[in-house]
């Protein structure tokens, strides 16, 4: 395929090789070693990447279903039954901190200091 000199030709797979197979690439392992971002970039653009070892294929890198790892720890969490989303709002003295230190924990610290002055 000829060219005018200087000038970069991009398919649609964003690769610059006009091929007939430019969908899939199947790298050696010292290939896919030094080169791993570029094929993770191509799996995330939808591509599948087959690792070859000496000429056999032995894997394939292949891109995530729509939504398949993506999902926060709380969405997983929630899906599998493990804590209930909350309904409604969240009460507003629920959203501000405690009002300095003495209020936040100062009833323990009275009990602990109690039960060292008790000896136990």
């Amino acid at each position: 395929m000829s060219r005018p000199p200087g000038r970069r030709i991009t398919c649609l797979d964003g690769s610059s090789v006009p091929d007939y197979s430019g969908h899939m690439s199947n790298p050696g392992i010292a290939e896919l070693k030094a080169r791993l971002s570029h094929y993770l970039a191509r799996v995330k653009r939808g591509h599948e990447v087959v690792i070859m070892e000496r000429g056999v294929p032995i894997a394939k890198l292949v891109p995530l279903s729509t939504g398949e790892g993506r999902d926060s720890r709380r969405e997983k969490l929630i899906r599998e039954g493990v804590i209930l989303p909350g309904r409604g709002r969240i009460r507003a003295s629920l959203r501000k901190p405690p009002q300095g230190p003495q209020e936040a924990g100062a009833g323990v610290l009275r009990a602990l200091l109690a039960e060292r002055d008790e000896g136990r």
